[in-house]
């Protein structure tokens, strides 16, 4: 199967720089616990794959609405900012 995923590097409230990844997929149940365990899998593909991730997310639809769901901070900028256009994709 192959997921979309954007990867982004944007500046931090503290002046550094954080690179996040945000994954097009939602676990088949859509409990927290498989969404983290989905989320926790394509992280580290994306790791694998040479890319720097310090914060992830899922990105899908529920109700018809856009949802996101991963780190905390990294869910609150998505909320404001909207969703990326995706960058790469992975084989899973």
């Amino acid at each position: 199967m192959r997921i979309n995923f954007a990867h982004l590097r944007e500046r931090a409230q503290n002046g550094g720089w954080i690179n996040f990844c945000i994954f097009d997929a939602k676990s088949t149940s859509g409990s927290k616990s498989d969404n983290s365990a989905l989320l926790a899998q394509l992280t580290a593909r994306a790791r694998a794959s040479d890319l720097r991730v310090d914060q992830a997310a899922l990105a899908f639809t529920s109700g018809g609405r856009l949802q996101f769901f991963g780190s905390p901070p990294l869910v609150d900028f998505l909320s404001r900012s909207g969703l990326p256009s995706w960058t790469h994709h992975i084989e899973v």
